[in-house]
C-alpha cells in the first residue's frame, strides 16, 4: 500500500526514504535465559542497504505520528498486531541537515512473538541484545545501538 509518505528527500547530498521522515519499531522482550531480544530485520537484497539488518520501519505519512509509523510498519513487514506491544518511548536518532528525521519507537511484548515477513525482508529474528552489533547492520542502524542501548537500560 502505497502512502503520500512514500519518495526520496535529498539533502545535502544524501538521501533518506520517507517525504516526511521515516520510523521504525525497536521492538524487545524477555527471553528464556533471563536476558532480553530485539526483533531484527534482514532486509531483502534490492532495498536500499540490502542484505543489512535493522528495525522494522518506514516512511512516515503526512498525517501519522512516528508511534503510528513505527506500529503500521512493523505489522506490514513482520506482522505484528498493534494491540500486543506497549510503547515505551521514542528517539530521534537522526536528523538530516534540511530536517529530515528518522525516529526509533521503542516498544516491548511479554514474550517474543511469532512474525511473518513481507518482500522487503529475507528474515526476521529475535536477537539478543548483547549480540545485535555482531550482525552486519544498516550503518544508520549500527550508529544508533548504542544511544537505544543507553534508552533500553533505562527502561
Amino acid at each position: 500500500m502505497r502512502g503520500d509518505g512514500d519518495g526520496w528527500v535529498f539533502d545535502g547530498g544524501a538521501r533518506y526514504w520517507g517525504l516526511h521522515g521515516a520510523a521504525g519499531l525497536l521492538l524487545r522482550a524477555p527471553v528464556e535465559d533471563g536476558g532480553r531480544a530485539v526483533l531484527l530485520q534482514h532486509r531483502a537484497l534490492w532495498s536500499h542497504q540490502g542484505g543489512t539488518w535493522a528495525l522494522p520501519g518506514g516512511a512516515r505519512d503526512s498525517h501519522e505520528t512516528a508511534v503510528d509509523t513505527a506500529v503500521r510498519e512493523a505489522g506490514e513487514e513482520a506482522g505484528i498486531v498493534p494491540a500486543a506491544l506497549t510503547v515505551r518511548g521514542e528517539v530521534v536518532t537522526h536528523t538530516a541537515a534540511g530536517g529530515w528525521t528518522y525516529t526509533t519507537v521503542i516498544a516491548e511484548v511479554p514474550e517474543p512473538l511469532s512474525t511473518v515477513a513481507n518482500v522487503e525482508s529475507t528474515e526476521l529474528r529475535w536477537v539478543g541484545e548483547d549480540t545485535v552489533d555482531s550482525l552486519p547492520l544498516h550503518p544508520a542502524f549500527a550508529r544508533a545501538w548504542p544511544t537505544l542501548r543507553e534508552h533500553l537500560r533505562s527502561l
